[in-house]
């Protein structure tokens, strides 16, 4: 690896790099016409760059001539120093995919950092998963069951607001479940097995449904209209459309009180749910703040 040739190219070029490392670790692959498309170069140039690249790291890519892809390389071993929030909002957004950088606005800007943040390597294995759409075989830490060797196919990334999951189908329990990324160790990405039509994401219920909240200011807080005015409501309500695989995570990330006669008390209400059953049958309901299932028989997951 000629890291100190990578010191010597221009910003531009560097970007480049940058970029191509993000696809290769995290996705797995780059073609020519992602390289040209992000940049808006012709696809000589784009070709001149992925040599480059092979040039400073020639254990990080291979190029397999069946598909006329470039693929991550065996041996890979990354050459720049990505920050993992970052990789996350590239992840997530599919901006800012250059070299790490710090602002160039010159304006302030105090993003704080989650406390547990995944590891990158256990992360890329995952996201490489997810862009195949193949299982990948993982060590995986659980609350209830301790560590235990598990294949899951991984189909999204959820930010809790907490820390970072993956959707993915559970083998072993043959469920689909949430995985905390931190608790997950030493994947490994399972390219040529089958995935049966069960294990993909449109049987997953709790992912396609989608539940309809209407959040209103807390009745018990003394000046709504600052509430109203904060999460700009139209008439008074603020309408949401979450999977139901997430309503538990966003209603305990924004502190809404879910308890059907707002009995929560504390300065951090000041939302609730006007009407809780429309929770009902949501997995991670109980996550919610205040949240009582008229079902006496529902329970959450807690496997993870």
């Amino acid at each position: 690896m000629n890291t100190n040739r990578l010191q010597d190219l221009g910003h531009a070029q560097r970007d480049r790099m940058a970029y191509i490392e993000l696809r290769l670790w995290f996705v797995g692959e780059i073609r020519r016409q992602d390289l040209a498309t992000r940049f808006g170069i012709q696809t000589a140039a784009a070709t001149r760059d992925l040599g480059l690249y092979k040039e400073l790291a020639p254990a990080n890519i291979e190029y397999d001539g069946s598909s006329k892809t470039y693929i991550i390389g065996r041996a890979f071993n990354p050459m720049f120093d990505f920050p993992a929030e970052r990789v996350l909002t590239w992840l997530a957004e599919g901006f800012g995919d250059g070299e790490p950088v710090r602002s160039r606005t010159g304006i302030t800007c105090d993003i704080p950092n989650k406390l547990g943040q995944p590891d990158l390597s256990t992360l890329a294995g995952i996201t490489r998963a997810i862009s195949h759409k193949c299982p990948v075989r993982i060590k995986y830490q659980s609350v209830r069951s301790g560590q235990s060797e598990r294949e899951i196919v991984p189909f999204a990334l959820l930010d809790t607001g907490l820390r970072w999951h993956t959707r993915a189908f559970d083998r072993k329990s043959g469920e689909f479940r949430d995985f905390v990324l931190t608790r997950i160790q030493e994947p490994v990405v399972l390219k040529d097995s089958q995935v049966g039509a069960h294990e993909r994401p449109d049987q997953d219920i709790q992912w396609t449904r989608i539940v309809e909240l209407e959040l209103v200011p807390h009745p018990d807080q003394k000046r709504p209209e600052i509430t109203l005015q904060d999460y700009g409501m139209r008439d008074g309500v603020l309408k949401m459309n979450l999977r139901a695989a997430t309503a538990g995570y966003v209603l305990r990330k924004w502190s809404v009180d879910c308890s059907p006669d707002h009995s929560l008390c504390g300065p951090e209400y000041r939302l609730w749910l006007r009407d809780h059953l429309a929770l009902y049958g949501v997995k991670n309901a109980l996550l919610a703040p205040g949240y009582r299932s008229p079902d006496p028989i529902q329970a959450v997951d807690k496997a993870n």
